[in-house]
C-alpha cells in the first residue's frame, strides 16, 4: 500500500470514528421539519447525507435553549458532514456562541458570511469580540459597510451589543447614547424589553439611578422573564411543508476543513 493510500485510509477511519460518535437522532426529528429554504440549501449533498444533516439541524434548533451543549454536538455533526453549506456552519457558529466558545463561533460565523454574503449575524459576531475581551473590535463593526442592510431587529440587536461594548470600556454615557436612537426606541415585543434593560444598565453605570429605575418600572415580570441574553436569535425556522422537495445532487468539500462531505 502506498503512502497516499495509507493516509487516505487513515482519514477515512478518522471520519468513520467521528460519525460513530455523533449524538443520537430521535425518530421525531424529521428532515421535513426544516424550513423549505433550509432544505433547499442542503441540495448540494446526497439525499441520504442531506437527510442526516437536516435532522441534526432540527435538533440544534430544538435544543439550543434547553440543552446548548447537546445542540453544539448536533451542530458539530452537521458541519462535519456539510462544511460547505452555510446553514450547517450557521448552526455550528450559533451553538458555539451559546456555549461560550467565542473564538470558534467567530470563525464559523465569518465563514457563514463568506458563503451567504449576509450580514445578519453582525450582532453575534460583535458579541463574540466582547466575549474575547475585545470591545474595540466589536465597536468597529458599527462601521461595517453592510450595517445599512440589516433588518430593523438585527440593527437593534447590534445596538444592544455596541452599548455593552461601551460599558466594557467604561463609557456609560456613550452606551446610553447608542440606545437613544429612534430606530432602537421603536423596538417592540421582547426585543423592546431587552432594550429597556440595556438602557437601564447603562443609565445605572452612568450614575443616573433614578432614570434607570424609571426605565425598568414599565417592565412586567413576564417581560423580564423573556429577555435572557440571546433568546431572540433564531437558528432555523421549523415548519411542516406539505410540498417537500427531496434533496439531491452531489456534495462539495468543506472550505475550511480537510474533511470531506459525504456523498
Amino acid at each position: 500500500m502506498s503512502k497516499a493510500d495509507e493516509l487516505a485510509r487513515a482519514a477515512a477511519d478518522a471520519r468513520r470514528a467521528l460519525r460513530e460518535s455523533e449524538p443520537d437522532l430521535p425518530d421525531d426529528a424529521q428532515f421535513s421539519d426544516l424550513d423549505r429554504d433550509v432544505r433547499g440549501r442542503l441540495r448540494t449533498l446526497s439525499k441520504e447525507n442531506a437527510e442526516t444533516v437536516g435532522r441534526h439541524l432540527v435538533m440544534v434548533g430544538r435544543l439550543l435553549d434547553a440543552d446548548p451543549e447537546t445542540a453544539y454536538a448536533h451542530a458539530q455533526a452537521a458541519v462535519r458532514r456539510a462544511g460547505r453549506v452555510d446553514v450547517a456552519r450557521e448552526a455550528a457558529g450559533l451553538a458555539a456562541y451559546r456555549t461560550g466558545r467565542f473564538a470558534e463561533a467567530l470563525r464559523e460565523l465569518r465563514t457563514v458570511r463568506r458563503l451567504s454574503g449576509s450580514p445578519e449575524h453582525l450582532a453575534v459576531i460583535a458579541d463574540c469580540e466582547r466575549g474575547l475581551g475585545r470591545p474595540e473590535r466589536a465597536l468597529a463593526l458599527a462601521q461595517d459597510p453592510d450595517v445599512g442592510a440589516l433588518s430593523p431587529q438585527a440593527a437593534v440587536e447590534l445596538a444592544i451589543v455596541l452599548s455593552g461594548a461601551r460599558l466594557d470600556l467604561g463609557e456609560p454615557e456613550a452606551a446610553v447614547a447608542i440606545l437613544a436612537s429612534p430606530g432602537v426606541r421603536a423596538a417592540t415585543g421582547p426585543l423592546a424589553a431587552r432594550v429597556v434593560q440595556a438602557r437601564a444598565a447603562a443609565l445605572e453605570a452612568a450614575g443616573r439611578t433614578d432614570q434607570s429605575q424609571a426605565e425598568l418600572a414599565g417592565l412586567s415580570a413576564a417581560d423580564l422573564a423573556g429577555t435572557d441574553d440571546e433568546d431572540d436569535i433564531v437558528v432555523f425556522d421549523l415548519e411542516d411543508d406539505e410540498a417537500e422537495d427531496a434533496p439531491e445532487g452531489a456534495e462539495q468539500q468543506d472550505v475550511d476543513s480537510p474533511q470531506e462531505d459525504e456523498q
